[in-house]
């Protein structure tokens, strides 16, 4: 609360400390109160005029309710007993430091602002965070010598407008966050500098705040962020990312028209070009680090929302990017235990702390956190062998790291080996989507997420798994991971589904990558091919990335299936999505094998 009445006699009065701000108050009040009668309803509207005329009508709502809490009687005179009653009180209290205001956007929605300011007087850098999961005042305002604020975005809780993910984040028709640091620049509180910050969904704003092309805001702190909604978010392959879909918009109580949008926009087409950043990298100059999880479910959004700009974004952006990936799940990224895994030393490197970065790109402060290396990324390793390769944090000037792309071949007596078999074979799936391969770990949002035992699913009739040789050595894995697979399917559609494990010498198989392609989606995102049963198509199938040693003993694993449920919606074969279909086909899919047909590339770090 002192601030404001720092703000209100700050045209009068210089250098205040803050234990004298109510009482240097007085003056002001006195000069207005004329007829030393108490200050009545005209002398103080003449107040609250003049703090209007200075600061804008947000502050003078502020300093109206502080007056409103001084009029202990409410008879509409402020008398002297009361002003003091109440200035002994506000000196004991710290609630004039938190101002709420709804803030108009440009389209006159006013969205719920909540602005958490130091106790000393002066203008500060600021952060700010807008979130869809409510926002309130945040503590640490003085201690960070920041000023904080939290808003509620467009639709959610205390802010008005229509409740749809992301509505208003980004650069088309509503620009709230662009709006919100225009008005933050413009405070009295604010020396000029803004920065960014917060996870998943906060992080998402973030990169839509950037690619709207803002020169507002100095330096962000990205965490576990997608950058494309369709691509990162919503759909994989052609296939929905169903339980994420389903689990996120439902479970924060979202508009049902949300669910009903997402379904209704199967292709990659205008809809989600209107929310996909990468498509405006030239727009994005802001220098960020960009902090992203190997089991994660925006895994691939970290690594491109980096890259993008790295190497595409604006002036301020280029070579100003930094990337950190641990062995992470969503919502678990500053330890190092992760499902069924513990990684040694997996926490989160703290030379790249949000603290160090805004304190060099937002107070100006020499700290070296500009000439951190450019990507810090955890190599994971065995984690039942303390001698193991791997399992420590490596940095470099790029991602991903110098390697050599190589094929591991689908053989036709079930191995995996990087010299294709001469002699072609065929290996059949027959897929029931009544009965779907169940989800096991892995890259979730809503269900149980990370490195999982895959046996259970690996013992499945409708699975296939191709393993390789005992490794003789230990093989690093580090970058992009994708698969061309030949098949061909008895029905109208169907899925292919690929799981990348690392099996340990006691038969253990935990995931590491997975991916899904969607037949009638091979060719292109943005419109279905129809599939002819029986005709053999090579479908290319991307598993995103990861860092990973395979220790010598070790065996890699590829398991081959037509669905991950609930992860994924199930394909029910018939050209229809599953939530159209009422009876879903069993699907004969034949996996064609060796002579070089189908493989996985693994970017091998020699």
């Amino acid at each position: 609360m002192k601030i404001f009445l720092i703000l209100l006699c700050a045209a009068l009065v210089s250098g205040v400390d803050q234990k004298t701000i109510v009482t240097r108050l007085e003056p002001l009040l006195v000069a207005a109160d004329a007829d030393k009668n108490g200050l009545d309803a005209r002398e103080r509207a003449g107040v609250e005029a003049k703090v209007k005329s200075a600061y804008g009508d947000a502050i003078r709502a502020s300093v109206a309710k502080l007056l409103d809490r001084a009029d202990a009687d409410h008879d509409g005179v402020i008398t002297e007993a009361e002003w003091t009653a109440f200035k002994q009180k506000a000196l004991l209290s710290d609630e004039l430091l938190h101002i709420k205001v709804m803030l108009p956007m440009r389209d006159g929605t006013k969205l719920a602002t909540y602005v958490s300011l130091p106790e000393t007087n002066g203008a500060f850098p600021v952060i700010l965070s807008r979130t869809p999961y409510k926002a309130d005042f945040r503590g640490g305002a003085e201690e960070s010598g920041y000023v904080l604020v939290m808003q509620d975005q467009r639709g959610r809780f205390g802010s008005g407008g229509e409740n749809i993910p992301f509505v208003g984040c980004g650069w088309n028709e509503w620009q709230d966050g662009v709006d919100t640091t225009a008005w933050i620049k413009m405070q009295p509180w604010c020396n000029g500098k803004i920065g960014t910050v917060g996870a998943s969904a906060l992080g998402i704003t973030q990169e839509f705040m950037a690619a709207a092309g803002t020169e507002d805001i100095a330096a962000q702190f990205i965490t576990v962020a997608a950058v494309s909604l369709y691509h990162h978010a919503a759909y994989h392959g052609g296939a929905l990312f169903k339980a994420q879909v389903e689990g996120w918009i439902r479970g924060n109580k979202y508009d049902e028209k949300a669910h009903e949008l997402y379904l209704a926009h199967p292709y990659y087409d205008s809809y989600w070009r209107a929310y996909d950043a990468t498509v405006r990298f030239e727009k994005m100059n802001i220098p960020a680090i960009h902090e992203g999880g190997w089991f994660d479910t925006f895994a691939q959004g970290s690594i491109d929302g980096f890259l993008g700009r790295q190497t595409n974004g604006g002036p301020n952006a280029r070579g100003k990017q930094k990337l950190v990936m641990g062995p992470w799940a969503h919502g678990k990224h500053h330890t190092n235990i992760c499902a069924e895994m513990t990684f040694p030393n997996g926490a989160f490197p703290k030379a790249y702390a949000d603290a160090a970065w805004f304190d060099h790109y937002l107070k100006g402060l020499s700290n070296g956190a500009d000439a951190l290396p450019t990507v810090a990324y955890y190599t994971m390793g065995d984690v039942s062998d303390k001698n193991a390769p791997g399992n420590e944090w490596r940095y470099g000037s790029n991602w991903p790291p110098a390697s050599v792309d190589i094929r591991w071949y689908l053989a036709a007596d079930k191995k995996l080996a990087t010299n294709g078999s001469s002699a072609e074979g065929v290996d059949t799936i027959i897929f029931n989507p009544k009965d779907p391969c169940p989800t096991v770990g892995g890259r979730n949002l809503t269900i149980p997420s990370g490195p999982m035992d895959q046996r259970k699913a690996d013992g499945r009739g409708d699975v296939i798994c191709y393993d390789s040789a005992l490794l003789a050595s230990p093989v690093e894995v580090s970058g992009r991971i994708r698969a061309v697979i030949n098949l061909s399917t008895s029905a109208s559609n169907t899925d292919v589904h690929l799981r990348l494990c690392d099996v340990y010498p006691d038969g253990k198989s935990f995931l590491i990558v997975d991916g899904i392609r969607r037949l009638s989606m091979r060719e292109s995102f943005e419109a279905p091919v129809p599939v002819e049963p029986g005709k053999t198509y090579a479908v290319s199938v991307d598993l995103w990335s990861t860092s990973i040693v395979f220790n010598k003993g070790h065996r890699i694993r590829l398991a081959v299936s037509a669905s991950s449920y609930p992860r994924f919606d199930v394909n029910p074969g018939t050209g229809k999505r599953m939530h159209e279909e009422n009876n879903p086909v069993i699907q004969t899919n034949r996996i064609v094998t060796g002579a070089a047909a189908s493989y996985v590339v693994l970017p091998t770090v020699r």
